[in-house]
């Protein structure tokens, strides 16, 4: 970045602005060269390469930023993610590059959170396969079961785990949770029971995750063959972290009741889940809510020109 040169920034996350253009309207006020997403979507890896090479700034979503994305960008400086997670950048490569990245945690876990709640309900009352049941023709009234007094398991009980056990309360439920590092003041504050993971499978009736991704599946075959059978499960944190072929073959096999899935190891996803009339599925929209990606693109350009200062 030359002095005196405004910098160039990409806007790799292809509904910035939608929620409201005040970010957008930020970046301009701020003299930037700024750069759209032409495809409109997620970016894949040879695509981001292609755009990446003169850029000073990246407004990042979840398109893959490894060691060789990183090296193409020769004279990157920052990585702005909207959103909290990290697992498509490579950080260790960021840092060799002397790259700076930030993220905007606080923003997701409301709406998260709340997405979770409604997709529990959801598949404990069968709303959507009722709604397509009677657009359809068919007037199925089918038997629900209450979330009332039921025991949830909550795997990864951090900023977004919390804030669900507690808009769990007022169902009183029994709260039950499984972490890395568990936090035994704060699950004492919330009236949560750290348990297990093998034991939350077993008792839970619901189970949703929210930990961060990884290299390889939390929830695999072993895992749902410990479940109840009338259990359902929520998957709104990570693609990847529920093995789908093996989810697949419990739901159709009626090893499991139902499942609400919001991310997908592959998106947009266009595998079988779609086939089953027991799954809610829905395309990566946990933040997806307009105050909440107003809150996260602020401050991901917030946090972008404060690092992008430091370079001067």
């Amino acid at each position: 970045m030359s002095a005196g040169e405004a910098p160039v920034v990409l806007l790799s996350v292809s509904s910035f602005g939608v929620a409201d253009p005040a970010p957008r309207e930020r970046l301009d006020a701020a003299g930037l060269q700024v750069r759209e997403n032409p495809h409109g979507r997620r970016l894949k890896e040879h695509e981001i390469i292609e755009l990446i090479g003169d850029v000073d700034a990246l407004i990042a979503g979840t398109e893959p930023l490894n060691a060789d994305v990183l090296a193409a960008a020769r004279k990157l400086r920052v990585i702005s993610r909207v959103g909290v997670g990290l697992e498509n950048v490579d950080l260790n490569a960021a840092r060799a590059e002397g790259i700076v990245v930030r993220n905007t945690p606080e923003a997701v876990t409301n709406p998260v959170a709340e997405l979770t709640l409604s997709g529990i309900v959801n598949l404990l009352r069968h709303v959507s396969l009722m709604d397509r049941e009677l657009r359809g023709g068919e007037w199925n009234r089918r038997m629900g079961r209450m979330l009332y007094g039921r025991t949830v398991g909550i795997i990864g009980l951090g900023r977004i785990g919390r804030r669900l056990s507690t808009l769990l309360a007022p169902f009183e439920v029994r709260v039950v949770a499984s972490d890395r590092a568990p936090d035994h003041q704060v699950a004492k504050r919330l009236g949560v029971t750290y348990v297990p993971l093998e034991q939350l499978l077993a008792e839970a009736d619901v189970i949703t995750l929210h930990l961060p991704g990884g290299n390889r599946p939390i929830i695999r075959a072993e895992e749902l063959a410990a479940v109840k059978p009338e259990a359902v499960l929520v998957n709104t944190s990570r693609g990847g972290l529920v093995d789908e072929h093996a989810l697949y073959a419990a739901l159709k096999e009626g090893r499991l009741a139902a499942a609400y899935v919001d991310t997908f190891e592959d998106e947009p996803y266009e595998g079988p889940l779609r086939e089953l009339p027991n799954v809610l599925l829905t395309p990566h929209a946990g933040s997806f809510a307009a105050e909440a990606r107003l809150q996260m693109e602020m401050e991901a350009v917030e946090n972008m020109l404060a690092a992008l200062e430091e370079f001067r």
